[in-house]
């Protein structure tokens, strides 16, 4: 471990780091949702108030995501027709992308970074979709924010994460496991923290955490092994770039139990990465 490298998540997570909050937006909807009485007006109201939010938002389900047979409006019919907690979601979906602004191109490239969390969730939420699985949304939220503990890290330990990534390149090791030569830990238990710290659902929380491990996922063992599957799919892709110089190991049991047939595939790839490309262009739309 480097001398100056913190020893704990909690040490790099203490009162002395930089933590983003949560986008405005999502907090509020959070509240109004925790609300006994709201609606899909008060919903569509807290959108609202975010032009930016609400013509990213507007795009995104009417997109290949989606693929509604009619165009989608308003935010009020986009509540109605994708749900409440769906909405909640993709608004954090579309917001997330503008935090953790101006760090060191040389430890990561936020467009490439982001492209392949999009990726990871464009995928979990397919696959998802062919498992029935409800609320498609969560896993595409679980996809999404995977590799978010790397920008923590970036953020608050730059010089140990710029180790850990010449290691990773030297040795040909996964990165993850050169973080915790460096820090004790990888980026997956500090971005469990972070999700920790937002209140997301103990779900999100332990399919990021243990992302990498899915056999050490005791409550949500289908969904964190959804998540690895999805990663190890868009590593393998090369859609963006995280920091993996290589595709990361896969843990076979994990395709055993989502229980997908082998053919489905190729056309999942096809089409993810149709919607990929999309998704892509509307998250960082000027």
């Amino acid at each position: 471990m480097s001398p100056s490298a913190p020893s704990t998540v909690r040490d790099l997570l203490g009162k002395k780091v930089e933590l983003p909050s949560l986008p405005v937006v999502y907090d509020r909807l959070v509240t109004v949702l925790s609300h006994p009485r709201s609606g899909s007006a008060d919903i569509a109201r807290v959108i609202s108030g975010d032009p930016s939010l609400t013509a990213r938002l507007l795009k995104l389900v009417n997109s290949a995501l989606f693929s509604f047979p009619s165009k989608i409006k308003t935010v009020t019919q986009a509540v109605t027709m994708v749900g409440t907690n769906q909405i909640r979601d993709l608004a954090l979906a579309t917001s997330v992308t503008t935090l953790f602004q101006g760090l060191p191109k040389e430890l990561v490239d936020l467009k490439s970074f982001w492209r392949h969390s999009l990726g990871c969730a464009v995928v979990g939420r397919l696959v998802a979709t062919e498992r029935r699985e409800p609320n498609v949304e969560s896993f595409f939220l679980c996809g999404l924010m995977h590799d978010i503990g790397r920008l923590v890290i970036y953020t608050n330990a730059g010089r140990g994460a710029s180790t850990a990534l010449d290691i990773s390149i030297d040795g040909g090791a996964p990165l993850y496991e050169c973080e915790k030569a460096v820090f004790t830990f990888d980026h997956a238990e500090v971005g469990a923290v972070l999700l920790d710290e937002w209140r997301f659902p103990p779900m999100n929380r332990e399919a990021v955490k243990f992302h990498h491990r899915p056999s050490l996922a005791s409550t949500f063992p289908v969904e964190t092994a959804l998540v690895h599957v999805a990663d190890i799919i868009v590593n393998a892709a090369q859609w963006g770039f995280s920091g993996e110089s290589k595709v990361p190991p896969h843990d076979p049991a994990s395709w055993e139990m989502l229980g997908l047939n082998e053919n489905l595939l190729p056309g999942l790839m096809d089409m993810a990465e149709r919607q990929l490309d999309e998704i892509t262009d509307i998250v960082f739309a000027a």
